[in-house]
Order: structure tokens, then sequence, then C-alpha cells
């Protein structure tokens, strides 16, 4: 092989050299170009459930000067209470007796002379149950115990009727799944107004699961929400 033949095939692995270069690059700046390419969307699941757990405090007042007297008269009235609850189906399992809480009004009053009776006895009965129709239909029927000449007090802030779900963690995959699916459509459907592809995920979120009332008239029904955050990369 002479000098000029091997000068030609040098060139010639040169060239073929540059070309492969020339194409790695050309292709290395394709790829960072797409990865530089991303869609941000969020994925959103909602249910409702109906609650599986209430706690229904009873709370009942009596006022006098006899504190023996009030003693006798709050056992009356929890065994009346009692009577009721057992009535409607439930179990002593379901029911706690809170010991009464006496007030001595006389000692907390900045002018004694006013205080026409001395002592306040509350009592609180508490149900905690999973049947939570049963209960809420026993909630309806309350006002039999005033026929009883029992006065439960409603509304009470420091007694409020409470409701729960506890079995989030039987429906937080499927719910997960449906928010993932969910944001990966919208991820699909932005893709395809843009003329580009989906890609691989870029990054992945999981939010908080929330649990609120439907509504302020219907705290027995529970809406459960997540949304999950997910970022694709985009591809020509």
């Amino acid at each position: 092989m002479n000098r000029s033949t091997t000068l030609i095939a040098s060139s010639i692995v040169l060239a073929l050299g540059l070309l492969s270069v020339g194409l790695c690059i050309k292709g290395a700046a394709t790829y960072l170009g797409n990865r530089n390419r991303t869609a941000s969307v969020r994925g959103l699941c909602e249910r409702e459930v109906l609650a599986d757990k209430v706690t229904w405090p009873l709370v009942t007042q009596d006022l006098g000067n006899d504190l023996s007297a009030l003693y006798a008269q709050s056992e009356n009235v929890n065994a009346k209470i009692l009577a009721f609850l057992h009535a409607g189906g439930l179990t002593d399992n379901e029911i706690s007796v809170n010991p009464p809480d006496v007030e001595d009004r006389l000692t907390q009053s900045y002018d004694p002379s006013r205080v026409t009776t001395r002592y306040k006895v509350t009592n609180v009965i508490v149900v905690t149950s999973s049947d939570v129709e049963k209960v809420r239909s026993l909630i309806k029927k309350q006002s039999e115990l005033i026929s009883q000449g029992i006065a439960v007090l409603a509304g009470d802030y420091n007694y409020p009727t409470t409701y729960e779900f506890t079995g989030l963690n039987g429906i937080k995959p499927e719910m997960i799944a449906e928010a993932t699916h969910n944001a990966r459509e919208a991820a699909a459907k932005f893709a395809q107004d843009s003329g580009s592809k989906l890609g691989d995920i870029l990054t992945a979120t999981q939010g908080q699961f929330s649990i609120t009332d439907r509504d302020q008239y219907s705290p027995h029904i529970k809406n459960i929400r997540v949304v999950t955050n997910l970022s694709y990369y985009l591809e020509d």
C-alpha cells in the first residue's frame, strides 16, 4: 500500500469518526432537549363514605342545695337514660357512665348573696358504637326522655356528637391508583395538544388524605380526598 492510499484510508477513517461523533452529539442534544421538556399535572380522587364510628354524649344537669338529694336524683336520671339506651339495642360495651361533675357555685361566685342554688351536678353518659345507624335512630328518639322529665343538653360545644371513618387504610391504595390514573390522563392530553408524546415519570408525590363532613347537616357522611402531583417527560 503506497503513501497516497494510506492517506486516503486514514482520511476515510477520520471522516467516519467525525461523523459518528457528530451523530452522538446530535443524539445527546436531542435527548437532553427532551429531558428539559416536562409536564406537571395533578390527579384528584374523591369518595363519599358513611361514618363507621359515632360518639354520642348524653349530658344532663341538676341544680339544688342538698348534695345528697342531688346525687340520688342524678342516679335516677342515669338509670332512666340507660334503660332508654338498652331498649334501643345498645349493649353495656357501647355505653360509658362518667363520674358526676359537681360545681359549688357559692365558692365560685363574686357575689354569694345572688346564688339561689349552691350545687350544679353534671352527668355525662357516652355512647361509642360502630352501629352508626342504630345510634342515629336513638338520637332522633331522645325526645322520649323529655316525656320522662329528663332534659338532655343539646349543642354543648364541650360535648359534641362526633362521627368518624376509620377504614381509610382499606381504600387508600385504590384511591391513590385512581388519582395517579387521572393525573396520567391529564398529562397525556397535554402532550397530545402540544404535539408531543408522554415519556417517563420525572417526579411523583402523594398529597395528604383529608376527611371532612360532606356538609354541616350530614356529619355522618364523609368526603375523602387525595391529590397526587406528577411530572412527566415530553418527547417528540
